[in-house]
């Protein structure tokens, strides 16, 4: 009976086994052989684009990510599959369906921009929404339309050019009845971080900075809208924040060109028959040959900036590893070949420390000779700004949200809650400071003072590097500090950020720090290196130090942060660290997601 037990067991081991081999070897292949089995592009052809998906800065080393049927597309390779079809003769036209707003205002001039380079061409570019905004905000997808030659909607559709709005949760009034004491600091005034807190509104410099961004959103879409449909910037003007407006509303205002459904819309962009066949824009783009010319290492860093390296199998897009990021800095410096650095950035901040060691790489490079020029996406802004500054170069799109010079740092004090709920603590400790950042009961004026020599001290690093970086006077730095965001198009009028644009301009400032002419080739390489689909396959199945059974639990536990991420969110930013570079939560206004 125990042979046959035994029997059993080894039998489906085995057979688990083969399913999981065979699983990831399905992976492996999809991945390794993904390049070589896209058909072959057919000799006419129109690009199609989904706006609607998601645009990632880099592609996701998830291997799972081939099977979950969401659409993603990487952000530069869009721009460069859209400029290599304007000069492509099998291209007969671009087609795009957009409907929704949650893409970033920042992202969305990118993108945009790189239609008007390919509709500069003569070819037609067509845009259709079924519907833009429906019941929502619809503001940044009409922006982006009207990069196209053509607007189409769908006549049962609306229009929700209805404007930008900021809403910040203010949670004080809860913490005070739950008993729940907040203790923070920040520098300085405009580092509205500790606020949502500490505050059951927005302070003065709060609002102020919160209205300047709306007015800066506002300004760059209106004379948006007036340039991509011809019409006066007053006209675009009163219009702008009056929807959502009705089709037939729409097509009267001169907002849309035509009322149709998506077949009619894609007739208009060649796709009828012999003229040209419907190709996806990352389809086409991964049959694009590498440009030759001079090597320049491109290295991305998305999400919150933390320390350490970045140990996920399953490639995690929302985190920024230090670790990860200066390897990349310092394998850039160590090859020969490469002669500069485009680092992209999209980050809301996070950890001094973190921030201190990329910016530490980046300085390293310079000193290496290789020219480094930053490239900002949606946001780089507190510690996202911090690892920016120290570049030859700084470009950011005009709605990117940067600056934030500033810190903060604190805890919650639990122990009016515990006492409500009946729990008493007790501890031993050795050393005066031990218990510092201990919930459990308030600063002593001594940890008091520990704290805030600390946020002087990092502000006054922060500020200094910053004055060095930009070439500034320290008092000229100091009146755009304070923790105060600016859009990209403030930034750049003082002198934060030295150009305004996307991957085409940060590219055009590498070849002037070279010497290059302006057509010279650049041949972009990713660092670090993605890892190969076995080595991702390896990793998945336990090859850094965890089983799979290990990964797959905590991808659930993954799976099941997020669902009460929007409970968290707030309190995240109550971090006992030493210091905090980070934007505050809920600084987002409504009607641009970064």
């Amino acid at each position: 009976m125990r042979r046959l037990g035994r029997f059993f067991l080894v039998t489906l081991a085995g057979i688990g086994l083969f399913v999981v081999l065979a699983v990831g070897g399905g992976i492996w292949a999809y991945s390794a052989m993904g390049d070589k089995i896209e058909p072959r592009l057919p000799s006419s052809m129109v690009l199609s684009l989904d706006l609607e998906a998601q645009f990632r800065e880099a592609p996701s080393s998830d291997p799972f990510d081939a099977f979950s049927g969401k659409r993603a597309y990487v952000l530069r390779n869009v721009v460069a599959a859209i400029d290599a079809a304007a000069t492509d003769p099998k291209v007969k036209g671009l087609f795009a369906t957009l409907g929704g707003g949650g893409m970033p205002l920042a992202t969305a001039q990118e993108v945009r921009d790189a239609i008007f380079r390919f509709k500069a061409s003569g070819k037609p570019a067509v845009a259709f929404a079924e519907t833009m905004g429906e019941g929502g905000n619809g503001t940044v997808g009409y922006y982006l339309s009207t990069g196209f030659s053509q607007i189409w909607l769908q006549p049962s559709g609306e229009l929700g050019l209805v404007g930008y709005s900021a809403e910040t949760p203010f949670i004080k009034g809860a913490l005070d009845l739950l008993g729940i004491q907040p203790q923070m600091a920040g520098r300085k005034e405009y580092k509205s971080a500790i606020e949502t807190f500490t505050e059951t509104g927005y302070t003065a410099p709060h609002r102020e900075s919160m209205e300047a961004l709306l007015e800066s959103w506002a300004n760059q879409t209106i004379s948006g809208i007036a340039q991509g449909r011809r019409m006066g910037e007053d006209k675009a003007k009163a219009l702008f924040g009056k929807g959502p407006f009705l089709a037939s509303e729409a097509l009267s205002a001169g907002l849309v060109d035509h009322l149709g459904y998506r077949d009619q819309a894609l007739q208009a962009a060649g796709d009828s028959g012999k003229k040209g066949e419907l190709v996806d824009v990352a389809a086409y783009g991964a049959h694009l040959s590498k440009s030759g010319g001079t090597k320049v290492a491109v290295i991305t860093g998305s999400g919150a900036i933390m320390r350490g390296g970045d140990d996920n199998a399953f490639g995690d897009n929302d985190s920024f590893a230090s670790a990860t990021t200066a390897q990349a800095f310092r394998d850039a410096i160590d090859d020969p070949v490469v002669k500069a650095i485009l680092f992209r950035v999209n980050s809301p901040g996070g950890s001094y420390v973190a921030s201190d060691t990329i910016w530490h790489e980046v300085g390293r490079a310079r000193d290496a000779g290789k020219k480094v020029v930053v490239s900002m996406a949606g946001m780089a802004a507190s510690g996202g700004y911090f690892v920016s500054m120290g570049a030859d170069r700084v470009v950011a799109q005009p709605a990117t949200i940067t600056g934030s010079i500033g810190v903060f740092s604190g805890k919650m004090v639990l122990a009016d809650l515990w006492a409500k709920l009946g729990i008493n603590w007790d501890g031993v400790k050795r050393g005066d400071n031990a218990d510092m950042m201990s919930a459990n009961k308030p600063f002593s004026p001594q940890e008091w003072d520990r704290l805030n020599r600390q946020l002087d001290a990092i502000y006054a690093d922060f500020t200094n590097k910053a004055a060095k970086g930009r070439n500034m006077a320290p008092d000229r730095l100091e009146e755009l500090a304070k923790g105060r965001i600016w859009t990209g198009s403030d930034a750049q009028a003082r002198g934060l950020v030295d150009a305004l644009g996307g991957w085409d301009v940060a590219q055009a400032q590498l070849r002037e720090l070279l010497k290059l002419a302006p057509d010279a080739g650049l041949e972009l390489v990713s660092y670090p290196k993605p890892l190969s689909p076995w080595r991702k396959l390896a990793k998945m199945l336990g090859g850094s130090g965890g089983g799979l059974t290990e990964d797959e639990g905590m991808r659930a536990l993954l799976q099941a942060a997020k669902v009460v991420a929007p409970l968290t969110r707030q309190l995240e930013a109550a971090s006992p660290r030493a210091g905090e570079l980070r934007l505050p939560p809920g600084s987002t206004p409504l009607g641009s997601t970064p």
